[in-house]
């Protein structure tokens, strides 16, 4: 990693702008200009090529547009995940999640949590599948798993999406499962394994580090035969971070559009936000997790992975509706 690399952040605007971020709702004018070790400067132009990527409409995702913000609702098929594992039927809770307004529901059998073990593969496989099965019908249904032989049984059984929190450093044969299968996929960045990912977590510039890290996924994802329109990035927040790494992370969030590929955010309930917000108990988390994701939407970040559907659903219509109205009004 140069340090005289420079990069682009477009300053997102609440109305105007003189371009659109990623052909969505979000508009900007200016950047700021990152380089490692050095203060941002704001600026008024970028290269063509960041241009190109910051600027092209991302196409639609298992059929849903992204000209507006996505909500995907968390399935926890497990008795162990940090906020609600074995507190819920997961077949039940998919119901419920579509109701309240899922666009997507991400469906997982293996906890991840920091200190999470490995789950065997025939028992991963047997948390799922039913409820991917059961709602695949209903609703686009991205299956939560490191592994190949999970996720060929989850396509075959009706997944749209393979959303992998190891970003394809886990298992050599997800890519190919995933390339033949000709679905999009979700590349996480996570420094580390589950097991220890929070001991040390170190970066020397956490929100440059990621965007690389992305960046050589996504390289790594097309070189395996992954069509690069339809990949989709997750700066993976809480996954070997710190607090102070998921706030730098969160504050210029933007920067991640210029990969040129729809952002994925995943910040339910997490720890740091019962640490600030004073909630020890996850589902008293759910504020917390409303205000970032408000904050996100605004950063033009497209899909975001939420336990509390209802809530954001009635959030997100009211960010539309003041941007109807704002356009409304001469």
């Amino acid at each position: 990693m140069s340090g005289d690399r420079v990069y682009y952040r477009p300053i997102p605007q609440a109305h105007g702008g003189r371009w659109r971020l990623a052909g969505g709702w979000t508009g900007f004018s200016s950047f700021e200009r990152l380089q490692r070790g050095q203060a941002p400067v704001v600026i008024e132009t970028a290269p063509d090529d960041i241009m190109k990527a910051l600027t092209a409409p991302r196409p639609p995702l298992m059929g849903l547009s992204l000209d507006r913000p996505r909500l995907m609702g968390i399935v926890n098929a497990t008795p162990d995940s940090f906020s609600d594992g074995g507190h819920y039927d997961p077949l039940q809770q998919a119901r419920t999640l579509v109701d309240n307004g899922a666009d997507i529901l991400d469906i997982g059998g293996e906890s991840t949590r920091p200190g999470a073990a490995e789950l065997p593969v025939p028992e991963e496989t047997a948390r799922v599948l039913p409820v991917v099965t059961g709602m695949s019908a209903m609703i686009p249904v991205s299956i939560d798993t490191r592994k190949a032989e999970v996720a060929r049984a989850a396509l075959a059984g009706g997944a749209a999406l393979v959303n992998d929190v190891s970003g394809f450093d886990f298992d050599p044969n997800l890519p190919a499962v995933v390339a033949q299968a000709g679905v999009p996929v979700c590349l996480m960045h996570a420094q580390g394994l589950p097991e220890t990912m929070q001991h040390h977590p170190r970066y020397d510039d956490v929100l440059l580090d990621v965007y690389d890290a992305l960046a050589d996924r996504v390289a790594r994802a097309v070189a395996a035969g992954v069509r690069a329109d339809r990949i989709v990035i997750d700066p993976g927040i809480g996954f070997g971070k710190t607090q102070a790494h998921n706030l730098a992370i969160l504050r210029r969030i933007s920067l991640f559009h210029g990969l040129g590929c729809p952002v994925l955010l995943g910040i339910s309930r997490k720890r740091f936000i019962g640490t600030i917000g004073g909630a020890e108990t996850p589902a008293d988390r759910v504020p917390g997790t409303l205000a970032l994701t408000v904050a996100a939407v605004a950063q033009g970040i497209q899909i975001h992975r939420v336990h509390d559907v209802a809530e954001h659903a009635q959030g997100l219509r009211l960010i539309a509706a003041l941007n109807e109205n704002e356009k409304a009004v001469t």
